[in-house]
């Protein structure tokens, strides 16, 4: 039987970036998948991480940039981002900040994505 989420819950982080947690861990207690709706203001950023799950981050506005191993990637809006498990990447916005969804295979969890101090 399908299962109405009435509304997402939202998830405290530091910097002034929000996280709407859909599906997930916090939400429903899914531990499969996670999907959130995060707006992050102009300047954000997070320290690097390496997580155990992989994430599909889909930009709805602004730019999101992802350093990785091999660079810096700009996804803008329309476009979208696949990293994968154990993949060391670090996420930020430019001066216009950005609006979008994550998708996390396992879900998004603190213990599982290991950001550098």
């Amino acid at each position: 039987m399908p299962r109405l989420v009435p509304a997402p819950t939202r998830i405290p982080v530091p910097g002034g970036k929000t996280i709407d947690e859909y599906v997930g861990r916090v939400s429903t207690g899914e531990a499969g998948v996670s999907v959130a709706h995060m707006v992050a203001p102009p300047g954000w950023d997070e320290p690097a991480q390496t997580p155990e799950f992989d994430e599909v981050t889909v930009v709805l506005r602004g730019v999101v940039r992802v350093e990785h191993a091999d660079g810096v990637m700009e996804v803008a809006a329309g476009q979208a981002v696949v990293t994968g498990v154990g993949e060391r990447v670090r996420y930020s916005t430019g001066p216009e900040g950005a609006e979008y969804v994550a998708v996390c295979l396992p879900a998004f969890g603190p213990d599982l994505v290991h950001r550098e101090d």
